[in-house]
This record gives C-alpha cells, sequence and structure tokens, in this order.
C-alpha cells in the first residue's frame, strides 16, 4: 500500500535536480549537500512512493519518474510564488509533432482540457509521417508509432492497440459472409488493403492462415487513408480498434470477426534527452499518459 506521508522538500529537490543535471555530483554540488545524501534522499522518495524513478545509471527517466517530474515541478513552482508578488503570466511555446490519424482521432476531442487547464502553453502542432519519422522541422516531442525502443530519443508509451479485419458494409455484401475471416479460404477472395504500418502477418500468425503477406495491391502510408479507403469498398483493411473506432461507430466499417490480435506496434512519445528539464515538456507528457487512460 502507497503510504499517505508527504514526501519531504528535500527529496523532491534532489529528484528534480538530478532529473534535470543527469548527474548526482551536479546536484549534489547544487544543493550544497555531499552526492551520497542526495542518493539517499532519492531512494527514500522512492521508497515512499513504491515507484523506480530513474532507468539506469545515465538518470534517464522511466515512465513514473516523467510524470511525477511534471507534478514536481509544478509544485515547487507553487511554492516558490510568494502573495502578492505573483510574476507575470509568460507564454510558454511547446512544438509537438505528431502523425494524422493519432492526432484526429485521439489528441483533438482531448486538447480542450488540456488548454484550459494549461492556458499559458502554447502548443504548435505540426504534421510527422509515421512511417520514416520524419517531422517538418525540429520538434520538443514527437509521436512515433512502431515497436521500440528508439536509441536516438528518451520515449514512453502512449497507447497499445489491437487488430482485426474490416470492411464497408457494401464491401461485406458483395463478398461476404465471412466465419471469422480465419481461414486461406475467405481472405483469398477479398482485396486486402496494404500498409507498412501493420503487417498482415499479425493477423494470419494468430488466425492460423498460412499465406504469405500481401505483395500487391492497395498500399497506404497512414492507419487514416487505409480505413477511408476501406470504407470506399477499397477492401479490407487490418483496423486498429481503438483507433478506428469513430468508423465503427458511424457504420462506415463493420468487423468481420469478433477476435481480435495485439498489434506488435504501438504509439510512443519521444525527446531528446534533457526535454524533460522544461516543465512544459514534462507536463503534456503527463497529461498526454492520463487523458488517453480516460
Amino acid at each position: 500500500m502507497v503510504s499517505t506521508r508527504l514526501p519531504s522538500t528535500q527529496g523532491l529537490q534532489a529528484f528534480e535536480a538530478v532529473a534535470r543535471l543527469r548527474s548526482v555530483n551536479l546536484a549534489a554540488e547544487e544543493l550544497s549537500v555531499t552526492p551520497s545524501a542526495v542518493s539517499h534522499r532519492i531512494r527514500q522518495l522512492e521508497t515512499l512512493l513504491e515507484l523506480k524513478l530513474f532507468t539506469g545509471n545515465d538518470f534517464g527517466l522511466s515512465a513514473d519518474g516523467v510524470a511525477y517530474l511534471a507534478r514536481v515541478r509544478e509544485a515547487i513552482a507553487a511554492l516558490q510564488q510568494v502573495p502578492g508578488r505573483e510574476p507575470a503570466s509568460q507564454v510558454r511555446r511547446l512544438r509537438v509533432a505528431v502523425t494524422p490519424t493519432f492526432s484526429r482521432q485521439m489528441l483533438l476531442p482531448r486538447l480542450a482540457r488540456f488548454r484550459d487547464a494549461y492556458p499559458n502553453i502554447e502548443l504548435m502542432l505540426q504534421v510527422t509521417m509515421p512511417v520514416r519519422n520524419m517531422t517538418a522541422e525540429e520538434a520538443d516531442l514527437e509521436l512515433r508509432f512502431g515497436t521500440g525502443p528508439f536509441h536516438d530519443r528518451e520515449f514512453c508509451q502512449l497507447l497499445a492497440d489491437d487488430v482485426a479485419p474490416a470492411c464497408s458494409p457494401a464491401y461485406l455484401q458483395r463478398h461476404g459472409p465471412f466465419d471469422g475471416f480465419a481461414t486461406d479460404a475467405e481472405v483469398s477472395r477479398v482485396q486486402l488493403l496494404r500498409t507498412p504500418l501493420e503487417s498482415w502477418r499479425t493477423w494470419f500468425k494468430a488466425r492460423g492462415i498460412g499465406l504469405p503477406e500481401p505483395a500487391t495491391g492497395h498500399q497506404f502510408n497512414d492507419l487514416g487513408l487505409a480505413l477511408d479507403a476501406a470504407a470506399e469498398d477499397f477492401g479490407v483493411v487490418l483496423m486498429h480498434l481503438k483507433l478506428g473506432s469513430a468508423w465503427l461507430e458511424n457504420g462506415r466499417l463493420v468487423r468481420l470477426s469478433a477476435e481480435s490480435v495485439p498489434s506488435p506496434n504501438a504509439y510512443f512519445l519521444c525527446w531528446r534527452p534533457g526535454a524533460m528539464e522544461r516543465w512544459e515538456c514534462a507536463t503534456f507528457v503527463e497529461w498526454l499518459r492520463q487523458a488517453l487512460r480516460d
């Protein structure tokens, strides 16, 4: 059971300093204590919280560490404000590179809540292509889709999903019915839509289908484009169920199987080492992780 005791301010300061400086020695110098005292305070904090805040000897933050750092910095900033001496409002700009379908289906419907909670953070959203993780310009935070890990970035996983085959009602009427879309014969009589983002092997292997990965047919480098194409009767798509829930809810697509399979891919939020020193970066990461749980 997690303790109800409040963490000490010394422990919180030690954690924030090590997270920012990525060094126990530099944190000790800043706090005017010994390195062993800094390490002891962080161990006490982790014991109290029952969390692992750092991932290794390089003092990279764990996912829990990223989330807690945002709260710690917000608390420290609040304690530093003296009544009657509040600083003038300062806008902080945050550049976030997002993939098209994720931003439309998962981020934008929730974004007003972030705007209301953090009016001093001005977001600058830019599109990144999920296939090559390319951005039009440098971003503070970058959404990536794949299996990880990403050796050039620190990261946390945002969203994992299951997949299942789906098509338009009209396509189903012409080519169905299907009994779970789980045999070579059923799969062979339809056009499979392809994307480099999700292999049909994921479904074939789980369902015992002996066909190879399709080498011909329409191909799309965005999951939303593939879903739209399936809705326009192009064929059968391997749908990400959370990401594609809107297509199912409005009836543009129907599932061909009640079964689903975990995708080996997921969405990750990535950043360069040191980015979590900025309050706005840590705040957005924690907010989005929490928002996607709702």
